[in-house]
């Protein structure tokens, strides 16, 4: 039986190139170079029939590590909490607060950025703090 090896994430939203860039910034993903032979994105869209141009966008890992995220446009807005989010790993082995303050540091760095903060859940050893994006997509600083 074969593994999968790579995967990619996929946000529905409302602006697929503002929520990719506000990833990049988060991860320190990059925006692919666009397909074939164009020479940046905006001559890509312009190539596609109006009502698909900016309808997907996506961006990667430079290391080539972690998955690439998709984001394409639906027309629906987020009605309730979505039921898969990402943490965003600052705080891998520490504890206490030590992890508190790496956590902090992170959220004080994405909030400039369009996130918000919803909740710190620390238990005195144990601590995340859940965030939103700039769609109100949740995820969490652990």
């Amino acid at each position: 039986m074969s593994s999968i090896k790579q995967f990619q994430v996929a946000f529905d939203c409302a602006e697929p190139e503002r929520l990719a860039r506000f990833w990049c910034e988060v991860l320190g993903y990059v925006i692919p170079p666009p397909p074939g032979q164009f020479a940046d994105w905006d001559d890509f869209n312009r190539s596609v029939p109006l009502e698909d141009q900016g309808s997907w966008f996506a961006c990667v890992d430079p290391s080539g590590v972690g998955p690439r995220l998709f984001f394409h446009r639906v027309p629906e807005g987020k009605v309730v909490k979505n039921r898969l989010h990402l943490d965003v790993r600052v705080g891998t082995g520490l504890v206490g607060e030590e992890r508190l303050a790496a956590l902090e540091a992170e959220c004080a760095r994405v909030v400039p950025l369009g996130a918000v903060r919803l909740e710190l859940l620390y238990d005195g050893t144990d601590s995340c703090i859940v965030m939103q994006d700039i769609e109100g997509n949740e995820f969490c600083i652990d």
